[in-house]
């Protein structure tokens, strides 16, 4: 996918690329700078010039510029949905209909759907996090009972988002947004099923919530359920028309359109400024990550690593689509970001799968169902948000990740089930 300047990057300069980022990471320097270092290093050492390092990672930043357009233009649903309160009509209207007898499940179903119409996983969990706290005091479930939850709800959801995991994914196919969202629904509902069977086991395992902080709201002005939602369903609807009817609207136009259409309907468009603002500063760090992932998917993509799978492959007499949800998930334990996987495994490989027969809809969606999986680990930033947002020390907050990572291989493995053999 990305155009072959004149020479190649040896199997140690990759290696030396991914491991000299994820050092750098585990090191808490940021992602970006972490991405740009491991690519240079990366080109060098594996035999180009300086020069040449320098033309493919531009290179790769420069095929992400579409997918970054389409992150900033979602950034004006983000800020409606968090500022004007819906993500959290959505998420408490979900609960108490539910009920505290089935608290568990309704925690896990309320994060889902958050992350579901576009609310990022981050942004989710930190709106569900107080509530779910809340529950757990009354009912006396585990704090790490309900992270679980939490954070694995809102995972199943983002592999049907408009995210920017998603939007990556289908950008770098070419193929519509809705399709690999509605794509994700299966091992979505499947991954969320399994999270709330989780969660139920370990329902008394680790701490208990004796305390929590209380936030107050001003009920006034908080709109309605159907308002709350209005956004989001009008942006799914302007993106289903061109599978439904063939007339496309792009994501560039539906999501902003979304945002604006609720802000209309919850009658908050005098805050409208304030709200794209917001939105704008939450989608701008993602903006710059993808960048920085680009450059060093030039160096990856440039490189033997293709031909060396290809040959894994025939050695094992493994399918050519498994190459989808392996350097999804290999991706995501590297850099603990379903954007910056989803981004990086789709221009790498995708090439590799389109030419050997894989539709671009089977190897989007398993790329990004390897991509979300596994985004929990300690050198992400969910780690640390989900950590802060219920109150645990390092060592309960360790305890989750096998957990999450079993949820998160169930996922895996479901999407490759139903899309491995789809050609």
């Amino acid at each position: 996918m990305v155009r072959v300047i004149n020479s190649e990057v040896s199997m140690l300069g990759v290696l030396v690329a991914m491991a000299l980022t994820i050092i750098l990471i585990f090191r808490r320097i940021n992602p970006p700078y972490a991405m740009m270092a491991g690519a240079l290093a990366g080109g060098i050492v594996g035999g180009l010039s300086l020069a040449a390092t320098l033309d493919f990672m531009i290179g790769g930043a420069q095929l992400l510029t579409p997918a970054v357009l389409r992150i900033l233009a979602a950034g004006v649903l983000v800020g409606v949905l968090i500022e004007s309160g819906a993500a959290n009509v959505i998420a408490n209207t979900i609960v108490t209909k539910m009920g505290e007898t089935r608290a568990l499940l309704a925690i896990t179903v309320s994060t889902l759907v958050l992350t579901a119409v576009g609310v990022f996983i981050a942004a989710a969990v930190i709106t569900v996090a107080p509530i779910a706290l809340m529950i757990a005091k009354r009912t006396k479930v585990s704090r790490l009972s309900v992270l679980i939850a939490v954070v694995c709800g809102a995972r199943a959801g983002n592999v049907m988002s408009p995210n920017p995991n998603t939007i990556a994914a289908a950008e770098s196919f070419s193929i519509p947004l809705t399709s690999v969202m509605f794509a994700g629904v299966g091992p979505a509902v499947v991954g969320a099923a399994f999270t709330y069977f989780i969660a139920k086991k370990i329902n008394d395992k680790g701490s208990k919530v004796n305390k929590i902080r209380e936030e107050k709201t001003d009920e006034m002005k908080q709109p309605s359920f159907l308002a709350a939602i209005s956004g989001p369903l009008f942006a799914i609807l302007m993106l289903s028309l061109q599978p439904l009817v063939d007339i496309k609207v792009d994501s560039l136009l539906a999501l902003p359109a979304g945002g604006v259409f609720g802000a209309v309907v919850m009658r908050k468009t005098t805050d409208l400024n304030s709200y794209m603002s917001s939105g704008l500063q939450k989608m701008s760090g993602i903006s710059i990550l993808i960048l920085a992932t680009g450059t060093l998917a030039g160096i990856i993509v440039n490189s033997s690593l293709n031909r060396m799978i290809m040959s894994g492959l025939n050695t094992f007499d493994l399918p050519i689509s498994s190459i989808a949800p392996l350097s999804g998930s290999f991706m995501a334990l590297a850099t603990a970001s379903a954007t910056s996987s989803a981004a990086i495994s789709s221009n790498v490989f995708g090439e590799v799968l389109l030419e050997n027969g894989v539709s671009a809809l089977a190897g989007a969606t398993m790329i990004n169902a390897g991509a979300v999986a596994f985004d929990h680990l300690p050198h992400g930033p969910l780690f640390h948000i989900s950590r802060d947002s219920f109150f645990m020390d390092m060592k309960e907050r360790l305890k989750a990740l096998p957990y999450e990572t079993v949820i998160g291989v169930v996922i895996v493995i479901v999407s490759t089930i139903i899309y491995g053999g789809l050609l």
